[in-house]
């Protein structure tokens, strides 16, 4: 029962949400277009659901560009200033209410990470995959960027321990705050968080 009601607030929450933010993502698209072209949604691999990857879908904040031996430049080189807005008010997410619908995501869980970092967990740390990943989750509203990895999934393995819809309410009262003050958006020196290097090189330390 606690996951059809999980799967009904998910249904309603991003289907309201969509509605709502429609004008306010028809405008984001067109600045996103006319800044950077196409593609203006951001693709990528996911690890979902017991691991399971999917597409996640945000707003582009990055133009290409690349070194003299055709590795992309980081992160920080790429993000466009309209990019960077979109992060700090964390406008970039919009789309992934479209995973939501679709049940690749929820409204609240751990945040979907890469496909990559799956073979890099301890068994502990891999139970985060154990629930659907989120928009927002426990992690986002107790530090989110500004936490180590090791915090950060200390976290994750919380919630997938004690969620139920009335810690999901909480999450989701927490986030709105959090999100106007801007608080955690990236870790010291980078544009999120430094890569997860797992078993061979713990990434520990901000």
């Amino acid at each position: 029962m606690r996951k059809i009601g999980k799967r009904i607030l998910d249904l309603v929450g991003s289907g309201i949400a969509l509605l709502l933010l429609s004008p306010l993502i028809g405008v984001i698209t067109l600045v996103v277009y006319f800044s950077l072209g196409k593609p203006v949604l951001f693709r990528q691999r996911r690890a979902g659901y017991k691991g399971q990857p999917f597409i996640l879908y945000k707003f582009r904040t990055m133009h290409e560009a690349y070194d003299q031996t055709g590795k992309p430049l980081p992160d920080e080189a790429r993000l466009t200033p309209f990019g960077q807005f979109l992060r700090r008010h964390s406008l970039d997410e919009l789309p992934e209410l479209w995973n939501v619908l679709r049940g690749e995501m929820s409204l609240v869980g751990p945040r979907p990470l890469l496909v990559e970092y799956l073979p890099r967990y301890t068994q502990e740390e891999a139970r985060r995959h154990e629930v659907k990943p989120g928009i927002t989750g426990w992690a986002q509203v107790n530090g989110r960027n500004a936490l180590s990895w090791k915090e950060k999934f200390a976290l994750d393995v919380w919630y997938v321990d004690h969620w139920s819809l009335w810690l999901d309410c909480k999450i989701l009262w927490k986030t709105l705050p959090i999100v106007i003050k801007k608080e955690g958006i990236s870790a010291e020196g980078h544009a999120t968080m430094p890569e997860f290097r797992g078993k061979e090189g713990r990434e520990w330390k901000r």
